[in-house]
């Protein structure tokens, strides 16, 4: 056989074995697109956070997010509650403990120190929840990490709150893990009917365009002020579907950090959503 003919032979086979491979994997192909862009709730009056340290440093995400959400409209009452448990994954919680009666969510503290007794149709509008950093897309933790995403939409959905995966971020050290986990949080989201917060795909963007801001704690893991504040409009931006940016809640950063992250947040909302399936 000639060159030439070994040559187009071996393209030939190379096409169709790309194209096989192509045709086997249209569901990974398919999960960076979410189907759901909104969760349901919008704007929400109540939230759950339900997660790790990822959400409670920093003071806790679910009370940057309140201030950002206040600085918009501060006649909108918004009450959040964060349960976490440090190091935790998604088969950590008992979820369905967090809504039985006169428990989690039955009174708040406001800005006063004055406690109220709150008096809600339902618990919460909005749980947000994510899995441990890695469990997603480790080789023994991520069929778990699947089954229980299905079982904490369900679980919310009896008590009549709408579930909302939160997608965490790379190690600054592996950034080859941002990818793997949008990947597994969208499935997710697809596959539970549910809105996905693309707070990891902002993190990517701000180490590639700003280096300079820190995002994370010296583990190359835990967030900065900075990053719970990115990660906080990125939630703001998904659940509330209007745009953090111009917001006067900067929490202590320097002015134009704070409008460059408002901004990422916004755009990376944006960009993600507008691939709906």
């Amino acid at each position: 056989m000639s060159l030439a003919r070994t040559t187009r032979a071996a393209a030939h086979v190379s096409l169709c074995v790309a194209f096989i491979a192509a045709l086997a994997s249209p569901l990974a192909a398919a999960q960076a697109r979410p189907k759901v862009t909104d969760s349901g709730v919008t704007p929400p009056s109540s939230i759950v956070y339900i997660g790790n340290s990822f959400f409670y440093y920093n003071n806790g995400i679910h009370s940057q997010v309140g201030r950002l959400a206040a600085a918009a409209d501060p006649q909108h009452k918004l009450s959040s509650v964060m349960i976490t448990i440090s190091g935790s994954g998604f088969d950590w919680h008992d979820v369905d403990s967090y809504f039985r009666p006169e428990a989690v969510g039955r009174y708040t503290i406001d800005s006063h120190n004055v406690l109220k007794f709150n008096d809600r149709a339902r618990l919460f509008d909005v749980a947000v929840t994510m899995d441990c950093s890695q469990c997603p897309v480790h080789p023994q933790l991520k069929d778990v990490f699947y089954a229980q995403a299905t079982k904490f939409a369900e679980t919310v959905r009896k008590h009549g709150t709408q579930p909302v995966y939160f997608m965490s971020w790379a190690y600054l050290d592996k950034p080859e893990m941002t990818q793997a986990l949008a990947e597994a949080y969208t499935r997710a989201g697809n596959e539970n009917n549910a809105l996905v917060i693309p707070a990891g795909l902002a993190f990517a963007r701000v180490v590639k365009e700003r280096p300079d801001i820190n995002l994370y704690m010296p583990d190359k893991r835990h967030p900065t002020v900075a990053g719970t504040y990115l990660a906080a409009a990125t939630i703001y931006a998904s659940l509330f579907k209007k745009s953090p940016v111009g917001l006067s809640e900067m929490a202590g950063l320097e002015p134009g950090t704070a409008r460059y992250l408002q901004t990422v947040a916004w755009e990376t909302v944006q960009n993600y959503q507008a691939q709906k399936l």
